[in-house]
């Protein structure tokens, strides 16, 4: 069982089933939410049990995605495409380690000129 939550815990989560490793997202919309980019894993949306649902407001960011933030602290937390089984949860939210590896970069083409892209098996410009 993987267990995380907000910064403040009005917002907690279980997952009870395997973890994809960590993507790196680059993209305008993730650098401009996290304010760097987004390190996020991702499982089956029903082994997730979320708690405190009440505190969780979703962001309809484009057209095709929604995004998951405590609305009492602001944390992300969240990331969940229209018509897909599975949601992506920002790496840094879980508690305690995760075991993860970084599997590789996206949107690298929108990354910060400040920073370095570095590590994973893949860099790509954009998200296939």
């Amino acid at each position: 069982m993987t267990r995380g939550s907000c910064l403040c815990g009005a917002v907690t989560y279980e997952i009870n089933g395997p973890l994809r490793p960590i993507i790196m997202c680059h993209c305008i919309q993730c650098r401009k939410q996290t304010g760097h980019f987004l390190a996020s894993t991702n499982c089956k949306t029903a082994d997730i049990k979320i708690s405190g649902t009440g505190n969780l407001t979703w962001f309809r960011a484009s057209d095709t995605a929604a995004r998951g933030f405590c609305k009492t602290c602001g944390s992300f937390l969240f990331w969940q495409a229209d018509g897909r089984d599975n949601t992506s949860i920002a790496a840094g939210s879980i508690d305690g380690k995760t075991g993860l590896a970084v599997e590789g970069h996206i949107y690298c083409a929108y990354a910060g000129d400040y920073y370095e892209i570095s590590g994973g098996r893949y860099q790509l410009p954009e998200w296939q």
